[in-house]
């Protein structure tokens, strides 16, 4: 019995209707994915021309050098609180956050586990000004601290710790699990083992956790209104009793008043938390490329290379 050759078995093409309405609702698809994208970024776009439009034909260099004085003068003191509050933040929230992560993903009980994300979850949906109420009325009012440096701090770091943790346990539950077993049958101890094989993988994930908590300290006002207050001067490091500025502040309160040069610091202070948004994405976007070294799927990303042709026999 002859065997018919593969070679000769053609392909039946489709009927020209099928393929047609394949054509039609790939296009469908990809109009609606296109118009989704373009209802995402229009705001986006309106609201830094806005900022943009309105900031830059006015802008003056010794914004980022004097402070504020009166209805005008500069942002220097609101720029180098919101960076004093901004590094606290990260000290505080990000050394609670990261080492809930840690015992989430390593260490906790089953039971336990479930209780702490669920808590987790719950401070992660209370609205800022509740956090900064509770704030006001604990550490300002009851404790007598006053609009203070402290105050404010703890209460962001409250506000962005649920976001670190539950990023930081997301980055080390991703480490393969050969890691650890590979660990433990090269006799390391498990501290060891947790800081070279588990947490450098991790890493891009922490830090991650750590930009986004960055972004939200530099962008939220009510917590900081009832608890770190407004000073015209610069932070004194004092951690109680020391009101401190911040960019928030001089956006929500200056852009209505009936000075100009006031309203024109509030756009100079939009424009700058614009710019510093941007940098921390760039700057986070730098330290996962740097840290990438230690992914455990990094070699799906590079680029395979080219096999060099092999040289004809002899």
């Amino acid at each position: 019995m002859a065997v018919p050759d593969a070679r000769a078995v053609t392909a039946v093409p489709a009927p020209a209707g099928h393929s047609g309405r394949r054509r039609a609702k790939n296009t469908l698809v990809w109009s609606l994915c296109a118009l989704s994208l373009a209802l995402m970024a229009a705001p986006v776009v309106w609201i830094l021309w806005g900022i943009v439009a309105k900031a830059v034909p006015h802008w003056q260099w010794s914004v980022l050098t004097t402070d504020q004085i009166g209805n005008g003068g500069g942002l220097l003191n609101a720029i180098e609180g919101t960076g004093v509050i901004v590094l606290g933040v990260l000290i505080l929230g990000g050394g609670l956050g990261i080492a809930g992560g840690l015992y989430l993903a390593e260490y906790a009980p089953a039971g336990r586990g479930q209780l702490l994300r669920g808590a987790s979850e719950v401070l992660s949906g209370v609205p800022s000004i509740v956090l900064g109420y509770v704030g006001y009325l604990s550490l300002v009012v009851a404790l007598h601290w006053g609009f203070s440096l402290a105050a404010g701090i703890i209460v962001l770091s409250l506000l962005v710790v649920p976001y670190i943790t539950k990023m930081t346990e997301v980055a080390i539950r991703n480490v393969p699990t050969s890691y650890r077993e590979g660990g433990e049958a090269l006799g390391m101890r498990s501290g060891y083992m947790l800081r070279h094989l588990v947490l450098r993988p991790a890493l891009p994930g922490v830090v991650t956790g750590l930009i986004v908590a960055a972004a939200i300290s530099v962008g939220e006002t009510a917590p900081l209104l009832y608890t770190a207050g407004w000073s015209t001067r610069g932070p004194t490091f004092a951690l109680t009793h020391s009101p401190v500025g911040y960019l928030t502040y001089v956006v929500w309160t200056f852009w209505d008043e009936p000075y100009a040069a006031s309203r024109q610091l509030a756009y100079s202070g939009a424009l700058l938390l614009v710019v510093l948004v941007v940098l921390l994405i760039v700057v986070s976007r730098l330290v996962v490329a740097l840290t990438q070294r230690y992914s455990p799927d990094r070699r799906e990303r590079l680029p395979r290379r080219a096999k060099p042709p092999r040289s004809p026999g002899p």
